[in-house]
């Protein structure tokens, strides 16, 4: 007997390991910065040498935001680094240092900031014009480049001393850092490129800078924040069963504490705890809910037709303490590539896979319902797509369900398969979640070794 349960034993060691780091690899996130949607998405910063000065140079500062739908939001981005001698920041235009530092050394006239690492932030709306240079001003606020490409890019100018006068002496700054406005980015190592180019207002003359040097920023979920920010629930018109968020997807109430607050609904006391938050706070103020997601995005399949189908979304704002301003989602589905009609969203095709077109990117119309309130009657913003069937399309084995959701570039946490509404002549299914199956082997390995 003992002969054979040893080799028994032992395989159902082995398979437990190999399903609990199955397990691990499913449901622990990756730290990987790469987003298979967005495979080229980034923040680059460009800074161009315009002309030198007696002790330093003037440079423009443009940061451009490529990421096809992250973007980033109130109250925007700050942008720091550290100079590589004793440089200091004589004037700035488009932007400002958020401290000066000691600039006790300097007698007759006093720079701008004296710190050996700057913090820069963007000026506010309706800075006076003689302050501006152009792509300022937005309050640091970078839309992603799908939706609005024209508002992708911000910029600033800084007058530098003790620089180097030439680009035998000049030194490029290093250990970027990018908040947007919180941390997420990690930048890369400046470089020197080919120097850029800038068309005159006339588009008759071409001019180019002394220098330029790059740094490319590439941004982390997982760094960003420990817990989802979002999370997806579903339901269809041939089953009842509504299916919820998962339990704690962003986390638990018990430990709200260490992320900011949760509050009932109708708690009394409500509008004092909002207005004491602040509006737009970057920390959470959420709506009591199982799930604790400052967003919940819901996917109902409405109607089938012969040769179409009807899917209504829902997003619903949970965050009593934020307004989503150009808010975007995108799913990923493999039937839009027959997308028929959308209402009242605008979409664009993503085609992260070149040739395969799953992807699509929704968001709100300008002046319409592009502002998704926060938490309250008005939290939430609607529509409907039209598919039209293709040769895969069924019901079955949840299909019609998405198989990726991002709202704000941020991936939502997603239901289990096994929960998904199923047709009612499947109804009757019988399954195994990963969890029995560990819990029967271990179960198994614990009775074996009680019987030798």
């Amino acid at each position: 007997m003992g002969f054979w349960l040893s080799p028994m034993i032992a395989f159902l060691a082995n398979f437990t390991i190999a399903l609990l780091f199955l397990l691990s690899c499913t449901y622990f996130t990756s730290t990987d910065a790469y987003d298979a949607l967005d495979p080229h998405g980034n923040i680059t910063i460009k800074w161009d040498i315009m002309s030198w000065t007696p002790d330093g140079y003037v440079a423009v500062v443009t940061m451009y935001n490529f990421q096809q739908y992250r973007h980033i939001q109130a109250p925007g981005w700050s942008l720091g680094w550290t100079w590589a001698k004793k440089e200091i920041i004589w004037s700035m235009n488009g932007g400002q240092a958020t401290e000066q530092g000691d600039c006790s050394g300097f007698k007759n006239s006093f720079p701008h900031c004296c710190k050996r690492n700057p913090t820069i932030v963007d000026l506010l709306p309706g800075t006076p014009y003689n302050q501006q240079i152009a792509n300022c001003c937005k309050g640091g606020v970078l839309n992603s480049w799908v939706q609005d490409p024209a508002h992708a890019a911000g910029s600033f100018q800084l007058s530098v001393g003790r620089a180097g006068t030439s680009n035998k002496t000049v030194r490029v700054p290093k250990n970027f850092t990018l908040q947007a406005p919180g941390p997420g980015y990690t930048c890369g190592r400046v470089k020197i490129v080919k120097p850029s180019k800038f068309f005159t207002a006339d588009k008759r003359r071409v001019t180019q800078a002394l220098m330029t040097w790059n740094v490319t920023c590439t941004y982390s979920q997982f760094l960003a924040k420990k817990t989802p920010t979002c999370c997806v629930s579903l339901s269809s018109f041939y089953n009842d069963t509504i299916v919820p968020c998962p339990a704690c997807s962003c986390g638990c109430q018990s430990d709200m504490a260490k992320r900011g607050s949760c509050v009932e609904a109708n708690s009394p006391h409500l509008a004092s705890v909002v207005s004491g938050s602040g509006n737009n706070s970057y920390l959470p103020l959420v709506q009591c809910t199982s799930h604790m997601c400052p967003v919940r995005v819901h996917w109902h399949i409405k109607l089938n037709y012969k040769e179409y189908w009807r899917v209504k979304i829902t997003v619903t704002n949970f965050n009593h303490g934020m307004n989503y301003t150009d808010w975007n989602l995108v799913f990923q589905h493999p039937n839009f590539n027959n997308m028929a009609q959308i209402f009242s969203f605008n979409y664009k095709s993503l085609n992260p896979y070149g040739a395969i077109n799953d992807t699509a990117m929704l968001w709100g119309i300008k002046f319409y319902n592009d502002l998704l309130m926060q938490a309250g009657p008005l939290g939430n913003v609607q529509s409907e797509i039209l598919l039209r069937k293709d040769a895969s399309f069924t019901f079955e084995k949840g299909w019609a369900f998405p198989r990726r959701v991002y709202f704000n570039g941020d991936n939502c946490v997603m239901p289990p398969p096994d929960a998904y509404p199923w047709l009612p002549n499947a109804s009757s299914r019988k399954y195994i979640s990963l969890l029995t199956l560990i819990m029967t082997f271990l179960s198994a390995l614990t009775f074996t070794n009680a019987y030798l």
